[in-house]
């Protein structure tokens, strides 16, 4: 029988609020920790990464050849590289081919260049329909793209995780690092949107 509460969580929120709380009273978790794990990958492990490595690669054909070629090594070399990020390959979009990635079996994402997972990578709708159905569930995320356009579906694994490099923006020329750093977003790099145009 179902009952009316007065909760403006969604159940697994809720279901974690508890468990959070639960643990919290016998002492064997401290959410002050738990707060600052979840700010360091959001805020310093986080896609501003892998922004970092999008824009290099874009202003650097050399570090671009690396990055194709050892994409592990590559990223390493820009300082990170930890947990989920042992094995790397970077994939790049083209006119020609549109890259996305998703995890069929769980949720592997590789935090050191694009820090927490967000929710919708871990549900399962999204895990079945984009390998199913990608070029759909990517117009659900406002991205059309032509039917001349190959669609490659990459599935991440705990052995093998991805990084998409998107194409770059027209009019970004002569542009440096840390302004091409800007146009590049957490989903443009799982492959679910593009790249940001200049303003």
């Amino acid at each position: 029988m179902p009952h009316d509460h007065d909760n403006e969580l969604d159940p697994m929120e809720a279901r974690l609020r508890a468990l959070e709380t639960v643990l919290t009273r016998k002492g064997l978790i401290d959410p002050a920790a738990i707060d600052a794990i979840i700010d360091t990958y959001e805020h310093r492990v986080g896609p501003r990464n892998g922004a970092r490595v999008v824009a290099r690669a874009w202003a650097d054909p050399d570090f671009a050849d690396r990055l194709r070629r050892d994409a592990t090594a590559a990223i390493a070399a820009m300082g990170f590289s930890g947990r989920q990020g042992e094995h790397m390959r970077a994939v790049f979009n083209t006119p020609q081919t549109h890259n996305l990635v998703v995890c069929t079996l769980c949720s592997c994402y590789p935090w050191p260049v694009l820090g927490l997972p967000p929710g919708w990578y871990k549900a399962p709708a999204y895990r079945s329909r984009a390998v199913m159905a990608p070029r759909e569930v990517l117009a659900e995320f406002g991205l059309t793209l032509p039917d001349s356009m190959t669609i490659r579906v990459w599935d991440s694994t705990a052995e093998l995780r991805y990084l998409v490099v998107p194409m770059r923006p027209a009019g970004t020329e002569g542009w440096d690092e840390a302004a091409l750093t800007d146009l590049v977003t957490r989903d443009a790099m799982i492959g679910t949107a593009r790249a940001l145009e200049p303003a």
